[in-house]
């Protein structure tokens, strides 16, 4: 089964974009994730409309974060972006007339409700703040790492 890795692919952009002075190009977002420019902007037509990002045509042009980082949660990304159900596991018959069938059925709704609200409830707590203050912690632990290795000790 093919996973939908829109969600993910758009946290990349969009940490990116907060880390970038200036537009980014759906060129550059494409050559960044390995695609083509014309699915970066059919991508991100979601989050425009969510009012997330804005796009400016023309020289100079191209995609900025329109939102403070701390009021988007990966959970309004995923919607913005059409992701699919969190789950598409499901019943083959909802209705069955067999009484194994009703019980299996409902052992595996009751599963994946409750898995379901449990990563919605992830998601919503998750903000694009949060993202980048991790991000920005590891560049620098990065650079602190390399400025105090064995070499410069």
């Amino acid at each position: 089964m093919r996973t939908d890795s829109r969600l993910s692919r758009m946290l990349h952009v969009l940490l990116h974009m907060a880390r970038h002075a200036g537009p980014m190009t759906s060129e550059a977002l494409a050559r960044m994730l390995g695609t083509n420019p014309v699915v970066v902007r059919r991508t991100m037509a979601g989050l425009r409309e969510a009012g997330y990002v804005r796009s400016e045509k023309g020289h100079g042009g191209g995609w900025s974060i329109a939102v403070d980082l701390g009021t988007v949660s990966l959970l309004d990304v995923h919607r913005a972006v059409g992701g699919p159900r969190i789950f598409a596991i499901g019943n083959e018959h909802p209705n069955p007339d067999c009484a194994v069938e009703k019980v299996v059925n409902e052992a595996v709704d009751d599963a994946m409700r409750e898995a379901e609200a449990l990563l919605v409830q992830r998601l919503g707590d998750v903000t694009l703040a949060e993202l980048a203050e991790r991000f920005d912690l590891r560049c620098k632990e990065a650079i602190d790492g390399a400025t105090t290795g064995p070499d410069h000790a």
